[in-house]
């Protein structure tokens, strides 16, 4: 999950970054350095949640949070504030804060804070994903055309009936595959942090992203399972781009007999993800 913290005392933003990162609650992808609001900025990093500071010189938090909004930035918002009164709380929630920090920050409730968006982040995710994924067979082309598709429209096709080609892992995981296709490169003879630093200027988050992108499909897959045995996305891919044991684990996961779900290797799946594409005719 990628952060974006709006505030202009830079000591709070490196406390807030120091939670963040050393309770693996996400990736601060962006602040505002003691500044002003940039909007242009975080637009532009388009992170998952922004941390945001009510009262801030020339735009509070509240009118920058309502020209994000104009402009449609959907990133779940929260807001970091000393103050009390309810009908400026009451303006807050109007522009689009959901929830808030109190001031002096507090670890306990930062934490808290940051896993409950997340986790609700989460949940809209698995649902409209397995949306897309019921609509995507509707919608299944024919065989017979796909012959005529090239390499990435294949790979894209079954990210898309996983549910992760709105990931913005997704797109990771179609140039790793790409490449490699272009190259005659299988992916036993280089290593994911090669491909990443070959691929982007942030490879180590390329290489979170695209794991993520990975635990929402086994995610996907897992729910479709308990609702479906018999789905015909759950049957054809979830012994083959997953070890089936992990995507049993996943779904004992979901209905709370495992206290973790299935574990997800970034190699395994790209090989085998390269391996069904080969096999789409």
């Amino acid at each position: 999950m990628e952060i974006y913290i709006v505030e202009d005392d830079m000591s709070v933003i490196s406390v807030l970054q120091d939670i963040i990162e050393d309770n693996d609650l996400g990736i601060v992808c962006g602040t505002s350095e003691g500044q002003p609001a940039d909007v242009d900025d975080i637009l532009a990093k388009n992170p998952d949640m922004v941390l945001i500071d009510f009262l801030m010189p020339e735009k509070d938090g509240v009118q920058v949070m309502r020209e994000l909004r104009e402009r449609g930035c959907k990133a779940k918002c929260i807001m970091i504030s000393q103050v009390a009164a309810k009908e400026l709380i009451g303006k807050a929630y109007d522009a689009g804060i959901e929830f808030f920090i109190s001031k002096p920050i507090n670890i306990i409730e930062v934490k808290s804070v940051i896993r409950n968006v997340d986790e609700q982040i989460k949940n809209e995710k698995t649902l409209t994903n397995i949306k897309k994924m019921f609509m995507a067979e509707i919608a299944d082309m024919p065989k017979e055309k796909k012959k005529d598709d090239g390499y990435g429209r294949k790979v894209l096709y079954i990210l898309n009936r996983l549910g992760m080609s709105g990931e913005k892992g997704g797109d990771d995981i179609l140039r790793i595959c790409e490449y490699l296709h272009n190259n005659g490169r299988p992916i036993s003879q280089v290593s994911i942090g090669q491909l990443c630093e070959l691929l982007s200027d942030a490879p180590k988050n390329m290489e979170q992203r695209v794991r993520r992108a990975i635990a929402v499909g086994m995610s996907n897959l897992a729910h479709l399972g308990i609702e479906d045995f018999m789905n015909e996305t759950f049957t054809a891919y979830s012994s083959t781009l997953f070890p089936f044991e992990e995507i049993r684990a996943e779904m004992d996961h979901i209905r709370g007999k495992r206290r973790y779900g299935g574990k997800v290797s970034i190699k395994k799946f790209i090989d085998s993800l390269m391996l069904a594409v080969d096999r789409e005719v």
